[in-house]
């Protein structure tokens, strides 16, 4: 029978591969078998019986591991008020007829390089008062490395921790009043009170029984523009020189929920030269500032309280300039959250120049009675309204001013304002 041609083409085949194996078989039966101690023959390269895409895949190359880089946050705030008040122009000038000049404008960058390590900048402008036309300046800038929550250490241009809110009197919406209580948190005095540079060491420590401590202590200088100072025309000059400053601030989260006890202290030795008609006038000025703060928050309930006394010496060769005087600011503060878009605030503020002149006139005593309503309209916008009842004039004599206060001075007069304030 004859096969088909497929089936003969394939016996075929297989009779030649045996053959072929037979030989190769009968070839390696004649050669000697090697010693142990020579070396093995090399084996003879595969035949490559396909193409080469039917190899297969060389094995993947690992990728390299991805560079993290730290997330930047971004925030930042703009507002803009509006100043009017009776009898007296306030912060800024001629605010008996309205004073828009009450601008800020704000955008920092935080950034956590590792679990300890984090960084932070801040640029801001402010538009309030004579030399303060949108001057953008870094407002803070540091360094900080937490090595344990009870130690670490930051460095920079630092918020300087005095009292509760010192370091939140450039953010608007950490508040409920537009003006932090003037007898305690000058407006005038942000710039040279706001923040110091230097370094600063910090910690947590909490106590099961005893509650928790927090402790801030810091050394460095700080820079005072003489812009602030020295309206435009003044006949007289400064230079300024903050040779050390040094303080530090102790909180305590007592065992009763929601109230803190603190204290806080700041030394500041100023020298500053004066010069009017070509003759220089040097001038040293130390202060000590203390405050005792109280605390309490529950729920949408919060009540604060604050004693500050800050004791000056001034030495000079201007005749009549030396003095040792020491001032009195005191002020009780409520508010309470409403709603999540409404919260009402109020507080009674008292502030004497001289501690030894309590009786001596208007010039020397001021009375503020403040009501301010807070609105959140959403979670990023904010309008405020506030009202001043003021009696007396000392609040109205800036820190460190050397201009003189006008004559007509009302001794009851009010204050009203208007602000509006984005942030993300």
């Amino acid at each position: 029978m004859r096969l088909p041609a497929p089936i003969q083409s394939s016996i075929i085949l297989l009779a030649r591969a045996a053959a072929l194996t037979a030989a190769f078989a009968a070839s390696a039966a004649a050669q000697p078998t090697p010693l142990v101690s020579e070396s093995p023959a090399v084996p003879a390269p595969p035949v490559v019986t396909s193409a080469p895409a039917a190899m297969a895949p060389p094995p993947p190359i690992a990728p390299e591991p991805a560079q993290v880089i730290a997330p930047i946050e971004i925030h930042g705030f703009m507002s803009q008020g509006l100043i009017l008040t009776t009898g007296n122009d306030y912060l800024a000038p001629d605010t008996k007829h309205g004073s828009f000049q009450f601008s800020e404008v704000a955008i920092n960058f935080t950034t956590e390089v590792s679990d300890q390590l984090r960084l932070g900048v801040q640029a801001f402008a402010q538009n309030l008062g004579l030399g303060e036309n949108f001057n953008l300046k870094a407002d803070w800038f540091y360094v900080d490395y937490r090595w344990k929550d009870w130690l670490g250490l930051r460095a920079g241009r630092l918020k300087i921790p005095f009292g509760l809110y010192n370091e939140v009197n450039d953010i608007d919406a950490a508040r409920a009043p537009i003006l932090l209580p003037q007898s305690t948190y000058p407006l005038q005095g942000r710039n040279f009170l706001f923040a110091e540079t230097g370094v600063e060491l910090y910690g947590f420590l909490r106590a099961r029984s005893a509650g928790a401590l927090e402790y801030r202590a810091y050394v460095g200088t700080i820079f005072i523009d003489r812009t602030i100072l020295v309206p435009p025309g003044s006949s007289v000059d400064l230079q300024l020189n903050v040779r050390r400053v040094i303080g530090g601030r102790l909180f305590w989260e007592t065992p009763v929920h929601g109230l803190r006890l603190g204290v806080s202290a700041l030394a500041v030795r100023l020298y500053v030269t004066a010069f009017s008609g070509g003759v220089a006038y040097p001038i040293q000025n130390r202060a000590m500032l203390e405050m005792a703060s109280l605390e309490y928050v529950r729920g949408g309930l919060a009540v604060t309280a604050e004693y500050s006394r800050w004791p000056t010496v001034q030495e000079s060769s201007i005749p009549g300039s030396n003095f040792s005087i020491t001032n009195e600011r005191t002020y009780a503060m409520v508010s309470y959250r409403v709603a999540p878009w409404f919260q009402p605030s109020a507080y009674y503020a008292l502030f004497f120049p001289d501690v030894n002149k309590r009786d001596g006139g208007d010039l020397f005593r001021q009375d503020d009675v403040a009501l301010a309503l807070r609105f959140d309209l959403t979670a990023h916008w904010i309008v405020k309204l506030e009202g001043n009842y003021m009696v007396g004039t000392a609040g109205l004599v800036p820190p460190l001013s050397v201009t003189a206060l006008p004559t007509d001075l009302k001794t009851h007069w009010g204050v009203f304002l208007l602000k509006t304030t984005g942030y993300f």
